[in-house]
């Protein structure tokens, strides 16, 4: 066990507190989660930041010291990378996002660059038992996801924003949503179901009026699959509804196709059931008709409205409307239209205009 001074501890080891001076130890679990410490060896000028506790935005430059979690990533636009399968003190892995992920990359994206290679200084110690110096390897998360947990909406509608991709405005959706729900006096909670750990868009949710939010990385997921999306959808379904909000809004991160778990969330018979409507975001109309088409016939799923790039003008929208019967509304240009028509789909009432106004 040894002391090291952190520079910057990433939004992924939120929920641990930690403070700059950690105790890290050689011996490194190679599991999902478990939460390491590591010098930076090189400087970049794109996809440079990283997300802190705090929610911020910091650069990040040769020499930091950062802490962030193990973890793999499978992105269309981005890095990928796994868990090695053993790791020693003075290795080198590859921070894989902005949220703190690392791990050994596989794969990058030319527009980002190479990815900032990091030296492995040891795992952090956490101290869960009082008075006594008994380190263990500290891991993300508020608690652990169980295996198959219950789903319980007691009866709350739930919004759902799916994309065709990443990058396809599924947020600045789930914004529009959120904000105007609240102008109608509606109390919204929100999560975001899938993707690799990066609190920013819930942050976005909270910004435009959510009452309690919740990612998949506060239960001890670094990055979403098939395998665990499900549960965690299930998870923070069921922990916002006991909350009794009037509507519950998530954003399934990525796309209807991809390595992230919306897929396998989708075919939950159990998640599908509990519904009310789904957003589709696309970035042009070939999209948009693809990701209809998925819908209603991968996972018997009428989409309630199209929204993303693809809306930006008539034309687009045009096309949604007449070649596949689905409203098409701009979350920028009409976010207002795009809450009202959600809020009535889910059988919400609309505020009553100002009469004064």
């Amino acid at each position: 066990m040894k002391t090291v001074i952190a520079d910057k501890i990433a939004s992924i080891a939120q929920h641990l507190n930690l403070k700059r001076e950690l105790r890290v130890s050689a011996d490194i679990p190679c599991e999902e989660g478990v939460v390491i410490a590591a010098e930076v060896l090189n400087n970049k000028n794109t996809y440079n930041q990283l997300e802190l506790t705090s929610g911020r935005m910091a650069v990040v430059k040769k020499g930091d010291i950062v802490v962030g979690a193990l973890g793999h990533r499978k992105a269309l636009f981005g890095y990928s990378g796994h868990i090695p399968e053993k790791l020693a003190v003075g290795d080198t892995l590859q921070l894989l996002n902005m949220g703190g992920v690392i791990g050994a990359c596989d794969s990058i994206n030319a527009s980002f660059g190479q990815p900032f290679d990091a030296r492995v200084l040891g795992a952090v110690l956490d101290f869960p038992y009082l008075g006594e110096r008994i380190g263990v390897p500290a891991r993300i998360g508020m608690q652990k996801l169980a295996a198959e947990p219950v789903l319980d909406t007691q009866g709350v509608p739930v919004v759902a924003i799916a994309g065709t991709c990443m990058n396809s405005g599924k947020t600045a959706a789930a914004c529009a949503i959120v904000s105007r729900l609240r102008h109608h006096g509606h109390t919204v909670d929100a999560f975001k179901a899938t993707g690799v750990s990066l609190r920013r868009d819930i942050l976005a949710m909270e910004d435009a009026g959510a009452r309690n939010t919740l990612i998949f990385t506060d239960f001890g997921v670094a990055c979403t699959t098939g395998a665990n999306g499900p549960a965690a959808t299930r998870t923070m379904l069921t922990r916002l509804a006991a909350n009794k909000p009037d509507v519950i809004v998530f954003e399934l991160g990525d796309g209807i196709l991809g390595a992230y778990g919306v897929e396998a969330i989708l075919r939950d018979a159990g998640i599908r059931a509990a519904l009310t409507c789904l957003v589709l975001c696309a970035n042009d109309p070939v999209a948009a008709w693809g990701g209809v088409k998925l819908l209603r016939e991968d996972f018997g799923i009428e989409p309630g409205i199209v929204t993303g790039p693809a809306t930006d003008n008539d034309v687009g929208k045009d096309i949604i409307v007449q070649r596949m019967g689905v409203k098409a509304i701009n979350a920028v240009t009409e976010s207002m239209q795009l809450g009202d028509a959600v809020t009535t789909h889910v059988g919400l009432k609309l505020s009553q205009p100002d009469a004064s106004s």
